[in-house]
C-alpha cells in the first residue's frame, strides 16, 4: 500500500528540552499522525524549540547553490528522517579537528549540520572498548559516555539521536558479532539479562543527560549473529530484552533492527520470518546500503517493501554513503578507491556524492512505508596531514582512527593487525581541512530540488575488451557525466601512440589503461586484451544460466548465479553453490559448444570457497558426448582464494561437439561447503 497520509514536520522534535532531563518525548512516533486535528498546531511546536534549532532551521530552509544540481525527491513525507552517524567526533575534536561553515566560520559540529537540513544524529555505543589500563580501542572510544555528551550537544540544536546498540566492545558487522568481554562466560538466560541491564543503563542515562531519543537500534548489522549468539533463538531473547527497556523508558522512541547485504537473494525475508516468528517487539526493519557492494536500489526497494506488505514495519537506509574522491589524506588506506572491485555509480566527485544521496534518499521515499536515511561517519576526516607518524599518536592517544593498537586484547586477529586512521575520510562531506563540501547542502536541497543548468562533471571510463590478433581501436567519443547524471557524448583526443596500440596484441592476454582528454577533463580508457572465448555466457553476467545446464545429485540448498561483484572473480556475477548438510552437494556444471572449426582447444574455469571437507572437484570436457581423460583437478582453500583449472589438448574434428564443465562433490565441514564457480574459457589452443 502506498503512502496516504503526510507525517506532520517536525512531530514533538523537541519536547524534552521543556522537561529537562526526563520525560521527553522525542521527533520521530512509532505511527504517522492521522490528522493535524488530533496533533498540537505546528506554531507551538516550533514555540517549543531553542533558539538554536529554531535559528538552525531556518537556515536550513534558506539553504541555496550555485553549483550543486539536485533534483527534488518526490513523495518525502514531512518527518522522513535526514540523519547523520557523526560518532567519531568527539575523537575528531580531542585531536585538534575543527569544523566551519560554507562561510568559513567556525561552528560546532551539530549546528553546521541542522543548518544544512540533518534532522537526526545516529551515535553508535559499544559496551567498553577499553584495555584494562583505559586505553581506548578507538572507533571514536564510544562508550555511552560519550553517545550522552554528543545527545546532549546534538539535543541543543533539535537533532535526536538513533542510538546505535553493537552490543559488543567494539566494532559488529555481518562478520563480527563478538559479545563483550563481561558477557564473554555467560549462557544465554544471564547474558539477556545482562543486555537488559545494560540497555536501561544507557537510556536512562541519556535521559538524564537530556538527550532526544528519537530511535534505538538493536544490534548493528546481525546478519545471524549477535553479541556472540549465533541462532535466531539467541539472537531474539537479546533484542527482547532490548526492547522492553526501550518501551519502558523511552516509550515514543522507534524500535530498529538493522542488517546488511540485501543483494543477497532472500536473506532479509529470512530474517523478517524469523523476528516474527519469535514475536520480536520492533518497529523498523533497517538495512545498509553501500552500492559499492550491496546491488541495485531497485532491489533495495523490493526486497524492503516485502518486509512491509508481508509484516508492516517500517523501513530505512540506515547506514550509507559515498566517496567524492579517490584521494586518501590521512596516511591511513581507504576502504574504497578509483578502481578494483567495487560498483561505480557516480563519479567520485562532491556532485557523484550528492547525486548518490538524492537517489538513495528517492528509492526510500518510494518504498511503502519508507521513514528515512541515515549517512554514515560524514565528519570522520583526517586528524592532520603531516606524516603517518604524527597522525598514528592522535590515533593511539585520542580514539580517532578506525582502531588502535589497544584494540587487540578484543579483536586480535582484525583490530590487532591492522590499527590505523580513518578508512572513510574520503567518503565524509567535509574536506580535510574541516570545511564543508558543497554536498552537504544535499539534504536541505532534497525536498525543495536545485535544478540548475547541467553541466560536465566528469568522464565516464571507458571499456574496450579486444581479441589479442584484433587491431586496437579506440572510441572517438566518450560520455561525460553531467551534474544532472545524465550523459552526453563528448569527442575524446587519446594520448598514446601507433606503436603503443600495437603493442598490445603482442603482450598476451592483459588490461591496459590508456589515458586522454575529452571536454578538458580526464578520460581513461580501460583496455582488455583478451582470447576469443568461444563459450556463452562466460562469466553468467546475464544473471542467470544462459548457455548452462545444471545438473544437481545431491540436495545442494543453494545453486544459482549470484549478482555480487565483491565474490566475483570477474566481471560482477558468478555461479554460487552451498549447503549445510554432510554430503549434499553434488553438482556439474556444462555447456556444449557446435560450430567450431577443426582445431585444438583448452578449457579453463576457476573456483573459490570453502568448508568443502572431503572435496571431489574438477574441470573436464567431452567431446561427441565421451569424456576426455585429461580433467583438471580443482580446490575451495578459502574466500578470494581463486583456484584455476586448464584441461588442454582438447582435439575437435569438423562437425564435432565440445562439452565443457565442472564436477564438484564436497562432503561438508564447519557451517557447510560453499564456493563461487566464474570466468569460464574455451579458447583455440
Amino acid at each position: 500500500m502506498k503512502k496516504t497520509v503526510v507525517w506532520l514536520t517536525c512531530i514533538l522534535l523537541l519536547a524534552a528540552l521543556l522537561a529537562g532531563c526526563g520525560g521527553q518525548t522525542p521527533a520521530q512516533t512509532t505511527a504517522p499522525a492521522q490528522s493535524t486535528e488530533e496533533s498540537a498546531p505546528q506554531e507551538s511546536k516550533e514555540a517549543e524549540m531553542t533558539p538554536e534549532a529554531k535559528a538552525a532551521r531556518e537556515a536550513a530552509a534558506a539553504v541555496t547553490s550555485d553549483s550543486l544540481y539536485v533534483k527534488p525527491v518526490t513523495g518525502m513525507p514531512e518527518d522522513f528522517i535526514l540523519g547523520m552517524d557523526v560518532s567519531s567526533v568527539l575523537a575528531e575534536e580531542k585531536s585538534g579537528v575543527r569544523y566551519y561553515d560554507a562561510a568559513g566560520q567556525e561552528k560546532d559540529l551539530f549546528q553546521i549540520l541542522a543548518e544544512n537540513g540533518i534532522t537526526h544524529i545516529r551515535v553508535r555505543v559499544w559496551n567498553h572498548p577499553f584495555d584494562k589500563e583505559g586505553r581506548g580501542f578507538g572507533g571514536g572510544n564510544c562508550d555511552i559516555d560519550a553517545a550522552a555528551e554528543i545527545g546532549k550537544r546534538a539535543a541543543k540544536y533539535g537533532l535526536p539521536l538513533i542510538v546505535d546498540f553493537h552490543y559488543s566492545d567494539f566494532w559488529a558487522d555481518p562478520g563480527k558479532q563478538m559479545a563483550p568481554l563481561a558477557w564473554e562466560e555467560m549462557k544465554l538466560e544471564e547474558k539477556t539479562e545482562a543486555a537488559g541491564r545494560y540497555t536501561r543503563e544507557c537510556l536512562e542515562k541519556l535521559r538524564d543527560a537530556g538527550c532526544l531519543v528519537g530511535m534505538v537500534q538493536l544490534g548493528n548489522e546481525t546478519n545471524g549473529k549477535m553479541a556472540g549468539e549465533d541462532t535466531w533463538y539467541g539472537i531474539q531473547s537479546l533484542m527482547q530484552a532490548g526492547a522492553k527497556e526501550v518501551r519502558e523508558i523511552f516509550p515514543e522512541a522507534l524500535v530498529a533492527v538493522h542488517f546488511a547485504n540485501p543483494e543477497n537473494e532472500g536473506s532479509y525475508a529470512t530474517y523478517a520470518k524469523k523476528l516474527d516468528y519469535y514475536h520480536v517487539d520492533y518497529d523498523v526493519f533497517a538495512s545498509s546500503y553501500y552500492p559499492y557492494w550491496h546491488g541495485t536500489l531497485e532491489n533495495l526497494k523490493n526486497v524492503l517493501d516485502d518486509i512491509t506488505r508481508t509484516y508492516g514495519k517500517k523501513t530505512m537506509v540506515m547506514e550509507t554513503s559515498y566517496a567524492f574522491t579517490d584521494r586518501d589524506t590521512d596516511f591511513s588506506g581507504n576502504t574504497i578507491g578509483d578502481g578494483g572491485g567495487i560498483v561505480k555509480d557516480y563519479p567520485f566527485t562532491v556532485q557523484g556524492q550528492a547525486n548518490h544521496v538524492r537517489n538513495v534518499a528517492q528509492a526510500v521515499a518510494d518504498m511503502e512505508a519508507g521513514i528515512g536515511i541515515c549517512y554514515w561517519e560524514g565528519a570522520w576526516i583526517t586528524v592532520g596531514t603531516s606524516s603517518w607518524e604524527e597522525n598514528h599518536e592522535k590515533w593511539e592517544t585520542y580514539g580517532s582512527g578506525w582502531a588502535s593498537s589497544y584494540a587487540s586484547v578484543y579483536d586480535p586477529k582484525d583490530a590487532g593487525k591492522y590499527y590505523g586512521g580513518s578508512a572513510v575520510d574520503n567518503q565524509a562531506l567535509f574536506d580535510w581541512d574541516g570545511k564543508p563540501l558543497e554536498s552537504l547542502k544535499v539534504f536541505a536541497l532534497l525536498r525543495k530540488g536545485n535544478e540548475i543548468a547541467a553541466a560536465p562533471d566528469a568522464i565516464a571510463d571507458a571499456f574496450l575488451t579486444v581479441d589479442v590478433n584484433d587491431k586496437v581501436v579506440l572510441p572517438e567519443t566518450v560520455d561525460a557525466v553531467m551534474t544532472d547524471d545524465s550523459r552526453s557524448p563528448v569527442p575524446v583526443k587519446w594520448d598514446v601512440t601507433e606503436e603503443e596500440l600495437a603493442a598490445m596484441n603482442h603482450g598476451g592476454p592483459a588490461m591496459y589503461t590508456v589515458r586522454g582528454e575529452a571536454g578538458g577533463l580526464p578520460a581513461v580508457c580501460h583496455v582488455d586484451m583478451i582470447e576469443f572465448n568461444f563459450l556463452q555466457n562466460p562469466g553468467f553476467e546475464t544473471g542467470d544460466l544462459t548457455g548452462w545446464e545444471v545438473t544437481d545429485f545431491g540436495k545442494t540448498e543453494q545453486l544459482y548465479v549470484e549478482d555480487k561483484i565483491t565474490d566475483s572473480n570477474e566481471g560482477t556475477c558468478h555461479m554460487h553453490f552451498w549447503s549445510p548438510g554432510e554430503n549434499t552437494v553434488e553438482f556439474t556444471l556444462e555447456q556444449t559448444v557446435t560450430g567450431l572449426k577443426a582445431g585444438t582447444y583448452k578449457f579453463t574455469v576457476s573456483i573459490m570457497g570453502g568448508d568443502g571437507g572431503t572435496t571431489e572437484i574438477y574441470a573436464y570436457a567431452k567431446v561427441n558426448g565421451e569424456m576426455l581423460p585429461q580433467k583438471a583437478p580443482l580446490e575451495i582453500t578459502g574466500y578470494d582464494q581463486w583456484h584455476t583449472g586448464r584441461v588442454e589438448g582438447i582435439e575437435i574434428a569438423e562437425g564435432q561437439t565440445v562439452t565443457v564443465g565442472v564436477y564438484v562433490r564436497c562432503g561438508g565441514a564447519g557451517n557447510g561447503a560453499w564456493g563461487k564457480i566464474d570466468k569460464a574459457m574455451l579458447n583455440s589452443q
